[in-house]
């Protein structure tokens, strides 16, 4: 069995009047905030993917369904959180996660490290070990006509010895 292995993330929300725009766990204020069940933080949705994606565990959707109103206006950071649990439960742990914000606008540069920085406590990572970068639609596709906003996202994960640690749902 390998020691190691990396999954990718992707994930994207509509641009809505009336919600809070939260990335990487962090609220940015902007005139718009992100629609979705939860509270449809691309950036911590995309790595949650990675994650579970590296431990060969499925997807977001296969744990935390939006069908499930547990989940409704669930902190996506607690569902990070919980992936983690599930991971380890599997024998799988996050070593380094590595994801790209794509929207228009706000600017998120003076984000980035509160961003790095909650997205690492909900990994068990240093922040040193999360890196989020940031770009634009070019004015191309839903992201450059500011109708929404995506993320891309890698997770490494190595091998440890599996807990048995329950995979009850988190209490958010």
């Amino acid at each position: 069995m390998s020691a190691s292995r990396t999954g990718i993330g992707w994930d994207s929300h509509r641009l809505a009047e009336g919600r809070p725009l939260v990335l990487g766990g962090i609220t940015i204020p902007h005139t718009h905030g992100l629609d979705g069940h939860s509270d449809a933080d691309v950036l911590a949705h995309a790595i949650t993917d990675a994650l579970l994606g590296a431990a060969c565990l499925g997807d977001i959707g296969e744990h935390f369904p939006d069908t499930d109103e547990a989940f409704r206006g669930a902190d996506s950071l607690a569902l990070l959180r919980e992936a983690v649990v599930r991971c380890a439960a599997a024998g799988w742990a996050p070593v380094h996660a590595d994801a790209t914000l794509v929207m228009e606008r706000p600017k998120v540069k003076a984000h980035k490290p509160a961003m790095e920085e909650a997205l690492a406590a909900a990994l068990g990572l240093r922040g040193a070990d999360v890196n989020v970068k940031a770009s634009t639609g070019e004015g191309i596709g839903f992201v450059g006509r500011e109708e929404g906003v995506a993320a891309l996202a890698t997770v490494t994960v190595e091998r440890v010895p599996a807990t048995t640690s329950s995979s009850a749902r988190p209490r958010i």
